[in-house]
């Protein structure tokens, strides 16, 4: 338990440490006196004040410009390594994750689907829905080409298919295999596993 003195001076110096400028007089404003890219800095910097061995970031860098975005990821990765720290990313960006992650979990419904180095998963996926996730990319050396997205929707978290969680929008489905039996993440190479009843692997 800190002194409400104390705790002013380590928020200052946490708001100082994550860049923002005039730290003294950010501290006695209101969230919406400061832009997102400070708010998340400011966000960020609450979530250190703690020395924490693990940070979890989940979606950091949602609503903000690229700019703002590289500043913030680059302010994350200086922090975990000033910190010596671990830190888990959730996010829909895979931009983010190719710049930011060493090793990633690819999650559908709540199931992991497909895991291992982030730089494996993105030049040799191996599950649909990991296939999938990069073909929608946006093509840059190709502007005018179409989006090509996942096919279907995603089924309702109350309401799960049977079997693989996927199997109601992959293209490798099986009838009678897939939508019955539920597949484990299996090794697929070194330190890259998948679970795929139509794939194979190393187990």
């Amino acid at each position: 338990m800190v002194k409400k003195a104390e705790a002013k001076s380590i928020s200052v110096d946490m708001l100082k440490r994550v860049g923002i400028a005039d730290a003294e007089k950010r501290f006695n404003q209101y969230a919406f006196e400061l832009s997102g890219g400070m708010r998340q800095r400011a966000m960020i910097a609450m979530a250190l004040s703690t020395m924490p061995k693990l940070l979890l970031a989940d979606e950091p860098t949602t609503a903000l410009d690229v700019t703002i975005q590289a500043q913030v990821l680059d302010l994350i990765k200086s922090i975990v390594k000033e910190y010596q720290m671990g830190v888990i990313f959730i996010t829909h960006d895979l931009g983010v994750i190719a710049q930011t992650a060493d090793y990633v979990a690819v999650m559908y419904l709540g199931c992991i689907v497909e895991s291992g180095p982030v730089r494996e998963i993105i030049k040799n996926p191996k599950h649909p829905y990991t296939i999938g996730l990069l073909e929608a990319l946006p093509d840059v050396n190709n502007l005018d080409a179409p989006l090509n997205p996942v096919p279907g929707n995603i089924p309702s978290p109350l309401e799960r298919p049977s079997g693989c969680v996927f199997h109601t929008r992959c293209n490798l489905y099986e009838e009678g295999k897939c939508n019955i039996e539920l597949p484990e993440l299996k090794k697929y190479s070194e330190d890259h596993q998948v679970a795929c009843l139509k794939v194979s692997t190393n187990e």
